[in-house]
């Protein structure tokens, strides 16, 4: 069934909500408090009753409900102010008050809901008129989630559980170039034991990720381990543990944690593949380039990166994607200060995210990017309006609420740039990028007078990838400016090492803001390297 409103189209079956050719993704528990707003359209739905549909009856916080709420106006472009679609009525409830037209989903859709074009290859029929077989290439960056294991047997807890099965499977769907099996499918071997091979052959994907949640306590103990299913090869394992505090927050921590972290581990796998391809095509490309650009900003690997995007874009002009890396690294190229003609490279980035918006309207990584861009061309509000668009369309891209933090540092408020940098590790303690929101937090610290603390961040930053130059040229600022000159020597030298063409002249030359706080904090940063001995250029 579609339910078709405004500009919308609500799919029960996919279960996905569409605003013209894009998808909007929206958890499951915010689809179906949608769906059931919109199915009991005619009258005022009280909170007892979300509460018993969606919840199966189980306590939930007033502020949980609220933020479902708010999370599903925003999906469908209203707003609690506004209530142009659902309706608040005090002490009584919430009605949606859309006009609704409903329409059936094409048969055919039902059929193919769980397969690509690019799954099958051939289909047959038996010569006596006997069953249909199909063979099926397996689609590139294909997964199941199997359904989680309950440890423990507790059955209170099986709601829990699944729905980090359906949040994850929602959740990485969003990653580029995925293809994931629908949870009504992942959801027919809950409870079987399973063998991964056959499960990979029977839903033609490439990778199974299964995995337990045991409570103890006000404790969560949680373990996940991604499958090669061709080989039965483990590629990747996790394990955390966490208090329970609110449940359904904890569970939002958990799928974004996962997601995150399987968003990168998934593209490095992937890039490992079409290394040995004779012949990629566009997004073996990409996820060769996305794999470079995740190595570390040095001149070779943005260049490896930069050649991989563009020769994905030479057989595929339109490939989404691609132009996002492409304008990743140009904007790298310019932040990392690899040439005078650093505008020049913003610029060119921020022609390619219009670019690609036109074509992909609701793609949040270039929305988080084009936010980067503008805040780096002394536009801090737009580049915040930016990211927030960008976490409006997906609430795991912590990569956004760094550079939110950034952006508050170019305002001249960077007192509130190391939340953001928590929010965003919070998400994704063990991303690929930590390394730039350290050196986001740094910055914040060293243009405030702290240089202790800034210090500590530069190092963390390195730690975290050795392959960055420019937290290496703020390390000696900072330690220049505390005095310890010959460890402050020692970290110019590493940076220049990294990237010889930084000069204090190119740094000075280079404006993100005009705030007054900002440029008193740059010439503060400035005095330190020319202190630790950074070439004046």
């Amino acid at each position: 069934m579609r339910y078709l409103f405004e500009e919308y189209a609500f799919d029960t079956d996919r279960r996905e909500l569409h605003l013209g050719d894009g998808v909007i993704p929206l958890a499951p528990q915010v689809f179906d408090l949608l769906l059931y707003l919109i199915r009991n359209r005619e009258r005022v739905v009280s909170k007892e009753e979300l509460t018993n549909a969606i919840w199966n009856g189980r306590a939930v916080t007033d502020a949980a409900l609220t933020t479902r709420l708010r999370v599903a106006r925003s999906a469908i472009g209203d707003s609690g102010e506004e209530q142009r679609l659902i309706k608040t009525l005090p002490r009584k409830g919430w009605r949606f008050v859309g006009l609704v037209r409903e329409a059936q989903t094409p048969a055919a859709a039902a059929l193919t809901a769980d397969f690509t074009d690019e799954s099958f290859q051939n289909i047959t029929r038996a010569p006596n008129g006997g069953t249909m077989s199909i063979s099926r290439a397996t689609p590139r960056l294909s997964i199941v989630v199997l359904p989680f294991a309950n440890i423990g047997g507790d059955p209170e807890q099986d709601y829990f559980v699944d729905g980090v099965t359906e949040s994850l499977t929602t959740d990485l769907s969003r990653i580029s170039g995925s293809f994931v099996i629908a949870r009504n499918t992942a959801f027919t071997f809950k409870g079987k034991a399973v063998n991964v091979k056959q499960v990979g052959h029977e839903l033609c994907v490439r990778y199974v990720l299964e995995g337990s949640v045991q409570r103890g306590g006000n404790r969560l103990r949680v373990n996940v381990q991604l499958i090669d299913s061709e080989t039965g090869n483990h590629l990747w394992a996790e394990r955390f543990e966490k208090p329970v505090a609110d449940l359904f927050d904890t569970q939002d921590e958990i799928v974004s944690r996962l997601a995150n972290t399987l968003n990168a581990q998934l593209i490095q796998v992937e890039a490992r593949r079409a290394g040995h391809l004779s012949h990629p095509d566009a997004m073996d490309l990409y996820f060769q380039g996305w794999a470079c650009e995740n190595n570390g900003t040095t001149a070779e690997y943005m260049t490896q990166a930069e050649s991989f995007f563009d020769q994905a874009l030479a057989l595929d002009p339109g490939n989404i994607e691609a132009l996002v890396g492409s304008a990743r690294v140009k904007a790298a190229f310019g932040a990392n200060l690899m040439g005078d003609d650093w505008t020049a490279h913003f610029v060119a980035a921020e022609a390619i995210l219009i670019k690609a918006l036109s074509l992909a309207p609701n793609h949040a990584r270039a929305h988080s990017v084009l936010g980067l861009v503008r805040s780096m061309t002394n536009r801090a509000v737009q580049g915040i309006a930016e990211c927030e668009r960008a976490l409006a369309l997906d609430h795991n891209l912590a990569d956004a609420h760094a550079f939110i933090g950034l952006a508050k540092f170019f305002l001249g408020r960077s007192e509130e740039t190391e939340a953001h940098i928590y929010e965003a590790l919070r998400l994704s303690p063990r991303d690929n990028n930590a390394y730039r929101w350290f050196m986001f937090a740094g910055l914040a610290k060293l243009f405030l007078g702290a240089d202790l603390e800034a210090a500590a961040w530069m190092r963390r930053s390195i730690e975290a990838n050795r392959n960055h130059p420019v937290p290496h040229y703020y390390l000696a600022a900072a330690l220049a400016l505390l005095g310890s000159l010959r460890e402050a020597r020692a970290a110019a030298q590493a940076a220049v090492v990294l990237n010889p063409t930084f000069t204090l002249r190119r740094y000075r030359a280079r404006v993100a803001s005009d705030h007054p706080a900002y440029l008193a904090g740059r010439e503060r940063a400035c005095e330190g390297m020319r202190i630790a001995g950074v070439p004046e250029g």
